[in-house]
């Protein structure tokens, strides 16, 4: 995993990245996983299907495995949620407590 290169949707606007919230529980609030992507294409085809009608104000940034703990820790994210499909999508969550 940390050898990898792995491909992040962020905002143009305000520099964030795109998250999920899968738990929406009261005791969960505001956690927040990364999306990431495998390969460019698949970042691409997800913001194309998802967000046609905003697609531009998104960019497309990659990242070496080696720096995910420290992003994690620096945006406070709960963990990554690996994107296996972006057309479905369908997407495996790791949490920083799993030691992924």
């Amino acid at each position: 995993m940390f050898s990898q290169i792995y491909y992040l949707i962020r905002s143009r606007a305000d520099g964030q990245y795109l998250v999920a919230k899968p738990n929406s529980n009261a005791e969960t609030v505001g956690e927040s996983y990364l999306l990431m992507f495998r390969e460019r294409f698949e970042a691409l085809s997800y913001l194309n299907t998802h967000a046609s009608g905003v697609a531009d104000r998104f960019t497309v940034e990659s990242v070496p495995g080696t720096q995910l703990k420290h992003l994690l820790q620096r945006w406070g994210f709960a963990g990554i949620g690996v994107v296996q499909d972006p057309l479905v999508p369908q997407i495996e969550f790791l949490s920083q407590v799993s030691g992924f």
